[in-house]
């Protein structure tokens, strides 16, 4: 069977290659992250695929660069407005599939998915120009030109606004795309491919290979015709890619893992810690930015700790249909397994588990409690390493020096949170801290013309605004000298 009908919508399994559904000599089984329900049989990539996909994308390639950002956005536009006209639709598959809340799809998520899309179309026709600047007489114009074929890698965890995220300044840049969503989560991709053909969208500019990372993502990332490789996802996988990138120098933007610190400073407003640090466990902990590593001044932290038990304790796990629930399940019994793997090692340590601690036997399946480890051991993995996961580690300091040395003390810098009653204090801490975005006071919130990405293992490059552009464009200078024209 080559459909699968979810939420009273028929949804193809097979890739789309070329403005076509094209079948795969394989297949993989696709479940609900909810209850276990199965989702359909989808083509299982390899190389074969791959380079059918990328032969397509730059065959199609030189129209779609010489359309022109005006053209390009026009079908963009409709692209975006009918992803808004399937808001609810999308919600309610992508909930099924990777099992975030409906409500957060309904709300928040799907709208986004709109915006990317339409952002970055206007930001090509309105926004991309660098003013002319002069050099003893030579004028210079700065231009971003097509660079080619992207393939672009995309996680679970919010599948189809990452999607976008790339697919986005990709085809409004003149690139033309190879999308190899996670295995783990293809349904939102599948419909989101039929909405571009009923957008106009040329066929070849848009492909969607599923599959393995190891079988159709690594043969797309070697594929020697392609332009530009981005990727979502964890630092091992980011290595392999970056080797295979490397035989062909394709270009990479990563946008890598996280461990990332919230701050409590003395002078913090506790209410509003306490909420923040409870909403690190959105997404039931699946998401890179969290700040799982809670850092409290030792002279409120006692305060902060009854605050933030109490909002936990209000929080509901359960099906995330269910418009009261909070917390949903975690995305498969791989990454369940793992998961509890950590809290049980840290157990095995002596860790102080406060609250939560494992597999939420009332639910079952993949539901497992948020989790709180207070005063971890120092360096232990469960402080270092990127969990994944509704597990967040408390530990205190005594001064903003030791905050500091304990906020960037792991091998990532995605992202930071600080807590703070004094801008000028805040300020000191920000400014010292390893991180591609800190919110202070707040979480979450994001414009799409700031510069987003990781520093150190959290990734390579920014997107964002222009800076999306700089890497899915090629950056072109043309200088013009005074003379040499005829009158």
């Amino acid at each position: 069977m080559t459909t699968v009908n979810v939420f009273g919508v028929d949804i193809d399994t097979r890739h789309y290659i070329n403005g076509q559904r094209v079948a795969a000599k394989d297949t993989y089984k696709n479940t609900s992250p909810i209850d276990g329900s199965f989702l359909g049989e989808f083509a299982r990539g390899d190389a074969a695929d791959a380079d059918l996909a990328v032969k397509a994308a730059k065959a199609a390639f030189p129209e779609w660069a010489n359309m022109g950002p005006q053209k390009r956005g026009e079908l963009l536009f409709k692209l975006a407005d009918l992803i808004e006209e399937n808001i609810e639709v999308l919600a309610n598959i992508e909930t099924l599939d990777n099992g975030s809340l409906l409500r957060s799809h309904r709300r928040g998520v799907m709208p986004r998915v709109a915006m990317n899309i339409r952002f970055f179309a206007d930001w090509a026709i309105n926004q991309l120009h660098h003013e002319p600047f002069e050099t003893r007489g030579h004028t210079n114009n700065v231009s971003w030109d097509p660079s080619g074929v992207a393939v672009l890698i995309t996680p679970w965890n919010a599948p189809l606004m990452l999607a976008t995220w790339k697919i986005g300044p990709a085809l409004a840049a003149g690139d033309t795309v190879v999308l190899k969503p996670a295995e783990w989560t293809p349904l939102t991709a599948s419909f989101f491919a039929d909405l571009t053909k009923k957008a106009g969208i040329p066929d070849g500019v848009f492909n969607v290979v599923f599959g393995f990372g190891r079988e159709a993502g690594a043969a797309l990332t070697a594929h020697p015709e392609i332009s530009r490789i981005s990727f979502t996802g964890s630092v091992p996988t980011a290595k392999i890619i970056a080797h295979a990138a490397a035989d062909n120098l394709t270009p990479v933007s990563f946008e890598l893992g996280g461990k990332s610190p919230l701050v409590v400073l003395e002078d913090a407003d506790l209410d509003l810690a306490a909420t923040l640090a409870v909403e690190q466990y959105d997404n039931a902990g699946q998401v890179c930015l969290s700040g799982t590593r809670i850092l409290v001044h030792e002279s409120v932290a006692d305060e902060f700790a009854q605050k933030f038990a109490e909002k936990a304790a209000a929080l509901k796990q359960g099906d995330p249909r269910d418009e009261d629930t909070d917390i949903g399940p975690q995305i498969h019994q791989v990454h369940f397994d793992r998961i509890k793997g950590f809290v049980d090692r840290a157990k095995d340590e002596g860790a102080n588990i406060v609250m939560g601690g494992g597999p939420n036997s009332d639910l079952g399946g993949l539901y497992f409690k948020p989790t709180l480890v207070k005063d971890p051991t120092p360096g232990s993995e469960i402080v270092t390493q990127e969990i994944f996961g509704p597990v967040l580690a408390m530990q205190t300091f005594s001064n903003d020096e030791q905050a500091l040395e304990m906020a960037n003390g792991t091998e990532f810098g995605l992202a930071a949170v600080v807590v703070s009653g004094d801008r000028e204090h805040a300020k000191k801490i920000t400014d010292k801290l390893v991180a591609g975005t800190i919110w202070v006071n707040c979480f979450f919130v994001r414009d799409l013309r700031a510069p987003f990405g990781g520093s150190r293992k959290s990734g390579i490059g920014r997107d964002g605004g222009t800076w999306s552009f700089d890497f899915y464009a090629d950056v072109k200078n043309t200088v013009f000298s005074p003379n040499g024209w005829k009158e």
